[in-house]
């Protein structure tokens, strides 16, 4: 035990501080864990013999349920919502057509059978939120327009859509494809409606209880939500519905109310899923065998270039035109289809799953996700810049599209008095609905200062001292 957490503090060290060299090549975080991965694995230089996609399976999804639930906590609704529409559109219909026409290919050029085929693209179908949202922040790459909210929320939300999608082919495949529609669409309303259901009514009931509770410890609010974020994902996924897409609404509700600790909790959940990103692309490149790599390679990159080339503009091009997107920013959409975990985590569940499966599925897909990885990420600021999608004037505005508690300055102060006529009145600091860009530094009541806290009551005759950006134009 004392081994294994030496080598797991080594790993983490070692991870952190190789990107302070490599990034700045422009190489990819996510690819320099998944090398070092692949470095410390069976064909590697250290040579740790691993092998259990049982245990990487289970390790897998406890840290996709982490990066899924920070990245709707952390993505900004406001910023989001115009593009709503486009992003989930993109996130399921688009994941549809970008399975179906990798499907086809895999089975009529690579000659797999057409659920094997049909499989291999469900299990890439999808973007992957860690890779998308480590590049765009990492990076910050302040891209003109909604585009990085679009991006986020898409890869955000299309994981689920692709994990239905696999599970649906992988029980056809168990039960020789004797199975009908009839009896897979009961299924797919289930994996939806549990989904949708046991995240919303998680996410409302715990915005309900941190508005009005007060834990003895500050900690405790942090691990209350750390504890719905667990329990919405095993929760849904014990009842049959869709346990990522209940962890990531779940997410979003919670991330997108005032409740107290809230800045705290986004630090956390920040470290938190950096944590699981470096883990998760380390102990798949440790899951690895290199040497395996040569033999699928050919398989690999034919796909690989198929869907960026033509799968993913295709369902680009056909979900986007009817929205007022130009050509170049969906050239831009349709390069940012970044394969990573996700569809490596996908294609184990697919090996552990109990099937025939005639092709290395696992390096087949893990080749793919490396090739994505390392040529798509690294040439993603590089196509924002060719194609003039870089916005240099505001700098940061990609931190815009999420709920991100790093401190914006503060230049305004303000002194409000309270009458009884004011719309704050007797309302808790939580309840009152003031606008999330103004900050209540103090309140001064009856000749003494207060320090305003969530469940602070404003009352009449108060003075409350704001801070925050163009304050006067927020109240």
């Amino acid at each position: 035990m004392t081994e294994l957490m030496i080598i797991s503090g080594l790993v983490l060290i070692i991870c952190i501080t190789s990107t302070k060299v490599l990034y700045k090549f422009g190489v990819p975080m996510l690819l320099i864990f998944i090398v070092l991965g692949m470095l410390f694995g069976s064909d590697g230089i250290v040579g740790i013999y691993f092998d259990n996609y049982e245990l990487t399976s289970i390790l897998s999804s406890l840290g996709l349920v982490f990066i899924m639930f920070y990245g709707g906590f952390g993505t900004n609704w406001k910023m989001a919502k115009p593009v709503a529409l486009p992003s989930v559109l993109m996130s399921s219909l688009g994941v549809i057509i970008t399975a179906g026409l990798t499907g086809l290919f895999c089975n009529l050029v690579i000659k797999t059978t057409l659920l094997e085929g049909l499989l291999i693209g469900a299990i890439v179908a999808s973007t992957d939120a860690a890779s998308v949202f480590a590049v765009l922040r990492a990076q910050k790459l302040n891209l003109k327009g909604s585009l990085a909210s679009l991006l986020e929320v898409e890869s955000g939300s299309n994981d689920p859509i692709a994990y239905m999608i696999t599970i649906i082919i992988l029980t056809m495949m168990k039960s020789s494809g004797d199975i009908s529609v009839s009896t897979m669409f009961p299924i797919i309303i289930k994996q939806i409606a549990f989904g949708l259901i046991i995240g919303v009514l998680l996410a409302k009931s715990t915005v309900y209880i941190l508005k009005r509770s007060n834990f003895e410890v500050d900690g405790f609010y942090t691990i209350f939500v750390t504890a719905i974020a667990i329990l919405s994902y095993s929760l849904s996924e014990s009842l049959g519905g869709n346990g990522y897409l209940s962890v990531y609404i779940a997410g979003i509700i919670i991330g997108n109310n005032k409740i107290p600790r809230k800045k705290s909790m986004f630090h956390f959940f920040d470290g938190v899923s950096w944590i699981m990103q470096i883990a998760l692309f380390f102990i798949l490149g440790l899951l690895s065998f290199p040497s395996k790599l040569p033999y699928v390679t050919g398989t690999a990159v034919s796909i690989s270039l198929f869907m960026i080339l033509i799968a993913r503009p295709l369902a680009t091009f056909i979900i986007l035109s009817p929205f007022k997107f130009t050509v170049k920013e969906k050239i831009f959409i349709s390069w940012v289809g970044l394969r990573g975990a996700a569809s490596v985590v996908f294609a184990i569940f697919a090996v552990t799953y109990g099937v025939n499966i005639e092709n290395d599925i696992f390096h087949i897909i893990f080749f793919i996700a490396l090739f994505s990885v390392a040529i798509q990420g690294t040439l993603i600021p590089k196509v924002a810049s060719l194609l003039d999608l870089v916005d240099d004037e505001e700098e940061g505005s990609v931190l815009k599209t999420f709920t991100d508690y790093t401190g914006e300055i503060n230049t305004d102060l303000l002194e409000v008095s309270i009458t009884k006529d004011n719309q704050w009145v007797d309302k808790t600091i939580m309840d009152s609905n003031i606008p999330e860009e103004i900050l209540i530094v103090m309140i001064k009541r009856d000749n003494k200062i207060l320090v305003p806290k969530g469940s602070t009551v404003i009352r009449n005759g108060d003075t409350l001292v704001l801070s925050g950006n163009n304050i006067k134009s927020l109240i």
